[in-house]
C-alpha cells in the first residue's frame, strides 16, 4: 500500500489510498447497527412489546454493553494478529446475525444476550477494526486517514435514524430489523474486494512503525502502568456515556420538550453536517500540530451542548446544542484514536486500542443505565444534562494535567 508525505494535496490522498479509506468508511458505517444512536430509536417499541420502565431498558443496555466491554478486551487484541479484512468479514457476518437475533427474539431475558452480541460486534469490533487499520496503515497522514475512514459514522448517524423512524410508520419495528442485517450482509463481499491487497498487521507493523513517548512501542501492560492513560479515562468515558446517553434518552428527551420524535429526529442532518466538518478540520489540524496541542480542550464544546439541552425551549435551541455537540464529536472521531497511536506507539496499537475501546464501551453501558435509572427516581432529564456538563469540565481538566505531564516525553518531529 502505498504511502504518502502529510503535504500532499487531499484530493491526490483521496485517489491513492481510496480502496482502504472506503473500506474504513464502510465499516464505520456499517457499525451503526450496532449504536446507541440506532437502537434507541427503537427503544419505545422494545420497552412497549417487553412491559419494560426507563430504569429496566436502561438495566439491560447497560448489562449487555458491560459485558461487551470485558469480551473486547480480548477481542480487540486480535487486530494485530489478522488481517482487518478477515477481522471485517467475521465481524460484519456476527453483526448481521445480530440484527437478525433482536428482529426474532420473543423474550426480555434474551435481551441482554441480544444487545451483548449487537454492541459486541457492532460498536464494538467492527469500528474498531477500522480504527485500527487507520492508526497502523498511515503515519504522517493519520488524521486524515481518521477524518475519512470514519465519515461513516456521521453518514449513519444522519441517515439511519430518519429513514428508520420514518420507515416505522409502515412497517414493522422487527421488520426493520431484519432489513439492517440484511444490509450488513451485503457488505461483507464489498469488503472483501476493497481488501483484496491487504498487508498482514505484522508486516505493516514492521514497514511503518511509530514510536511513542520516550522512543517505546509500549505494550498493553505498559501502558496501564502509566499515569497518562488513567488522567485521560474521565475523557474516554465522557462522550461514550453521555453522548450515548443522550441518544438513548431521545424520545423520553423530546417527550419531555413537547416535541415529536421525528422532529428531533429530523434535527440530526445538521448534527451530522456540522460533525463532518469538525471531523475533516480536525484530522487536518491533527497532521499539522499533533494530538499534544489540540487533544486537551475538544470536549470544551459539549460543555455548552449539554447546558443548551437543559435549558432548551425550543427545537431551534435544540439545533444549536446539535451543533456544539457535533464540534466535540467530530473531533472525538480523529483525536483520541490518533492519540494512542502518537504517544504509545503502533507496534502493539491493537492490544492499547482495545483497551481503550472497553473502556468506551464501558462508558456507553454507564450511561443510559444511569439516566434510566435516575429517571425512574424522579430526577429530571434536565437536571442531569447539567451534571453532565460539569463532569466534561472535570474531564478536561484532567487531560489537560495528564498531556502537560507527558508531552515532553514525545519524540521530536522528523
Amino acid at each position: 500500500m502505498a504511502t504518502i508525505s502529510g503535504s500532499e494535496p487531499l484530493g491526490r490522498f483521496l485517489s491513492t489510498n481510496k480502496q482502504w479509506l472506503g473500506a474504513g468508511s464502510l465499516l464505520t458505517l456499517l457499525s451503526s447497527f450496532g449504536q446507541t444512536f440506532f437502537i434507541s430509536i427503537f427503544a419505545a417499541q422494545i420497552q412497549t412489546d417487553f412491559s419494560l420502565s426507563h430504569g429496566s431498558w436502561g438495566a439491560i443496555y447497560g448489562l449487555g454493553t458491560a459485558a461487551s466491554a470485558v469480551v473486547m478486551i480480548w477481542a480487540g487484541g486480535l487486530t494485530d494478529r489478522f488481517r482487518a479484512r478477515t477481522l471485517g468479514m467475521l465481524a460484519l457476518t456476527l453483526l448481521a446475525a445480530s440484527c437478525l437475533l433482536m428482529a426474532l427474539n420473543p423474550y426480555a431475558a434474551l435481551l441482554p444476550i441480544v444487545i451483548f452480541a449487537l454492541r459486541l460486534t457492532g460498536q464494538g469490533m467492527t469500528s474498531h477494526i477500522a480504527i485500527v487499520a487507520m492508526a497502523r496503515w498511515f503515519v504522517s497522514t493519520r488524521g486524515r486517514a481518521l477524518a475519512m475512514a470514519t465519515l461513516g459514522f456521521s453518514l449513519g448517524e444522519a441517515v439511519l435514524p430518519l429513514l428508520f423512524v420514518a420507515l416505522m410508520a409502515f412497517l414493522d419495528w422487527r421488520i426493520l430489523w431484519v432489513l439492517a442485517g440484511t444490509v450488513t450482509l451485503l457488505g461483507v463481499p464489498t469488503l472483501w474486494r476493497l481488501l483484496g491487497e491487504e498487508r498482514t498487521p505484522q508486516s505493516m507493523a514492521a514497514e511503518n512503525q511509530s514510536a511513542g513517548m520516550r522512543a517505546r512501542h509500549w505494550t498493553r501492560t505498559d501502558t496501564l502502568g502509566h499515569p497518562l492513560f488513567w488522567f485521560m479515562v474521565p475523557a474516554l468515558l465522557g462522550p461514550a456515556a453521555f453522548n450515548t446517553a443522550f441518544f438513548f434518552q431521545q424520545v423520553y428527551f423530546a417527550q419531555i420538550k413537547g416535541w415529536s420524535h421525528l422532529s428531533l429526529v429530523a434535527l440530526f442532518p445538521v448534527y451530522t453536517v456540522v460533525g463532518i466538518g469538525a471531523m475533516i478540520l480536525s484530522g487536518v489540524a491533527l497532521d499539522r500540530f499533533g494530538t499534544a496541542r489540540l487533544i486537551p480542550f475538544f470536549q470544551l464544546p459539549v460543555v455548552a451542548a449539554f447546558v443548551i439541552f437543559a435549558f432548551a425551549e425550543s427545537l431551534a435551541a435544540a439545533g444549536i446544542g446539535l451543533v456544539f455537540l457535533a464540534l466535540t464529536t467530530g473531533a472525538n472521531s480523529t483525536l483520541p484514536n490518533a492519540f494512542w497511536a502518537e504517544f504509545y506507539g503502533t507496534r502493539h496499537i491493537g492490544a492499547i486500542k482495545a483497551m481503550a475501546a472497553a473502556v468506551m464501551v464501558l462508558g456507553s453501558a454507564i450511561g443510559p443505565g444511569l439516566t434510566g435509572g435516575l429517571i425512574d427516581m424522579g430526577i429530571d432529564l434536565n437536571l442531569q444534562y447539567v451534571g453532565v456538563a460539569a463532569y466534561f469540565l472535570l474531564a478536561t481538566v484532567c487531560m489537560w494535567i495528564g498531556i502537560q505531564r507527558a508531552r515532553n516525553d514525545l519524540p521530536l518531529p522528523t
